[in-house]
């Protein structure tokens, strides 16, 4: 599914060889700027319609196609009963009276009924639409590692949880109701358009010497009226583009500096740190205070002249048709028709008006999630562009060839000209902090695209980080992590199993919590989560266990306990540590060192005697 997320290629125009005035190049530039954002739309929409649930989309799109075109019918159908009925009111007509009610009322039912079943159907595909889209981000958004590489290097991506919880649903339901907007305005203008030129009749005038005969003339004021409104309302409301990409990523700032003070609020706390972070909380709501007041000046401005706009389409079709009326021409019920028909056909020009704000709001998203994509296509073709190549095989060996480890900006970390780790020696790894042994695993890891060389490595490894991920769930289902509880790693555990780990790893007073449904890093001290990694590494039983600090928050007697207790239930394990104390010299065979050469660190591989355990 993720594959079918199409990309967005940018096409460059070839440049010509007229002469263009400068309004022609800004027409121009302005129409190639309307296909361009069109055409990243389609893209954003098209893998959808093109899935494996097409056709029940389509189905859905057909039904409610056909439920807009109805109440279009409808429209015609009540624009034809005003002229009866208002000309019934002109004779005094008390039967037709009734029987007109009766007409208009079974009218508004069906109306009614379209109006919510459309509503209903355009709703459920707009989730499901959601629903497959968003899983299709989640899949891009994971595979490869990618959120974690968004994260890194200098063009970070801001806020990616909010383009796939909150733009990709703003997308889904503007880009429906727009377009579905657009279809009945269309069509309407089409079946209203022929009405109101056949009963508005010709306008007559005497220009100097010249008599103009104009036919259909309410069609002309109609078109002449929207047309003059459509481009003032882009003249006053365009800047609403840009405000509203600007708003949605202020507001999206905030939210994740407010998430990050949640999550962090024990170290705040110990620092006493309130006041800083409020300033810098109240910093980011200047930010969207600031961007606020801007959108509320444009949309001030915006909403009284299609106000006005709007409030003027009532009387001016009466005024410009009321020289027939009162000169006997046309009837009161013709005048309501011409009306209705001018309001119609008004309206449907108009389209663009109404949805100005709408269409603005719908662009910033598009805009937003092409730069989403755009970025994550950058991500795929980065290993390659690195000149590195990490192969995971079945292997009882690690081999490193001409690895140079650098940072994104390019600063040299580690070279390592050759390098092998046997499966019977197991390996601390340590040097001062900076020198890049966090990298190094990393880049072994497969995690870190910033080196070049050639690294084999076997397939069977599990990592360890300093701090543990713990997800907010069940304790059964944090122990089994990355596994979930219904995969079959987790239904070949016996219950005793996980209670054994939870006391191997001094962890006896979770015992009884292990269906408990609970965020338990809040929960857990750091030391305890620590032990928690532990016991996983427990439960999967890896060929190869790497260790980054991974014990960093642990006393030294917890430490050694855990060693040993790793030593003795994984007895075919390798162990690989990167750590700073000496203290753990005693469960490893080798010992890897970096010493600083002409701006890089090399390594220095040392032997050692491992302890033994009874």
């Amino acid at each position: 599914m993720a594959r079918n997320l199409a990309r967005h290629n940018q096409s460059h125009e070839s440049p010509g060889h007229h002469q263009w005035s400068p309004k022609s190049v800004s027409d121009a530039v302005t129409s190639q700027h309307h296909r361009r954002f069109l055409t990243r739309a389609w893209a954003l929409a098209r893998p959808y319609w093109q899935s494996e649930e097409k056709w029940s989309a389509r189905g859905l799109l057909a039904l409610i196609v056909a439920l807009a075109l109805g109440s279009v019918y409808l429209n015609v159908l009540i624009n034809s009963w005003y002229s009866t009925f208002y000309n019934t009111l002109q004779s005094r007509d008390v039967s037709n009276f009734w029987h007109l009610i009766g007409q208009f009322s079974f009218y508004a039912g069906l109306y009614i009924a379209s109006a919510v079943a459309q509503y209903y159907l355009t709703s459920l595909l707009q989730i499901r639409w959601r629903r497959w889209l968003t899983h299709a981000y989640f899949d891009r958004w994971l595979q490869g590692k990618a959120y974690y590489h968004l994260e890194q290097g200098e063009q970070r991506t801001d806020n990616p949880d909010q383009r796939i919880s909150e733009d990709i649903d703003r997308f889904t339901d503007a880009s429906l109701n727009l377009s579905i907007g657009l279809l009945s305005s269309v069509v309407t203008l089409i079946s209203f358009i022929t009405i109101l030129w056949s009963i508005s009749g010709a306008l007559n005038l005497t220009l100097a010497e010249y008599d103009i005969h104009i036919p259909g003339y309410m069609v002309w004021a109609a078109i002449l009226y929207a047309g003059i409104g459509s481009w003032l309302t882009h003249r006053v409301g365009r800047r609403l583009i840009r405000l509203n990409f600007n708003q949605q990523r202020v507001e999206a700032d905030m939210r994740f500096d407010m998430a990050r003070l949640r999550e962090n609020s024990e170290s705040i706390a110990l620092y006493g740190g309130e006041e800083s972070e409020k300033q810098h909380l109240r910093g980011r709501f200047t930010h969207i205070w600031a961007n606020f007041r801007r959108i509320m000046t444009t949309q001030k401005r915006l909403i009284g002249f299609t106000s006005t706009y709007n409030q003027l389409a009532v009387i001016f079709p009466l005024v410009v048709a009321a020289p027939r009326y009162f000169s006997g021409a046309i009837s009161l019920g013709t005048l309501m028709q011409i009306s209705n028909a001018f309001g119609q056909v008004q309206s449907s020009l108009s389209w663009f008006v109404d949805n100005y704000a709408r269409l603005a709001s719908w662009r910033s998203v598009v805009d937003r999630l092409t730069a989403f994509n755009q970025r994550m296509d950058e991500l795929l073709p980065v290993a390659n562009a690195q000149g590195h190549h990490l192969i995971e095989e079945e292997r009882d060996s690690i081999q490193l060839a001409n690895v140079r480890l650098r940072l994104p900006d390019g600063q040299p970390l580690i070279t390592i000209d050759e390098l092998e780790l046997d499966q019977q020696h197991s390996v601390l790894i340590q040097a001062p902090s900076g020198s890049g042994k966090s990298v190094l695993i990393r880049a072994l890891a497969g995690i870190w695209p910033w080196w070049q060389g050639t690294m084999h490595r076997p397939k069977d490894m599990l990592f360890l980080p300093q701090t543990p991920y713990l997800p907010i769930a069940t304790l059964r289902e944090a122990l089994l992590y990355p596994y979930h509880r219904d995969d079959e790693f987790a239904k070949r555990l016996d219950e005793a199993r996980l209670h054994e780990v939870l006391t191997l790893c001094r962890l006896e007073k979770f015992d009884q919590q292990l269906d408990e449904n609970r965020h338990w890093s809040r929960v857990m001290s750091p030391g305890e989560q620590q032990r928690l990694a532990m016991a996983r590494a427990l439960l999967h039983r890896p060929r190869w266990l790497v260790l980054d600090e991974a014990t960093s928050a642990l006393d030294l007697v917890t430490e050694r306990h855990l060693y040993a207790t790793l030593t003795r239930e994984l007895p075919h394990t390798t162990l690989i540590s990167v750590a700073h104390r000496d203290s753990l010299s005693d469960w490893h065979q080798q010992r890897l060192s970096f010493i600083h050469v002409k701006g890089e660190h090399r390594y220095q591989q040392i032997e050692m005697s491992p302890i033994e355990v009874e």
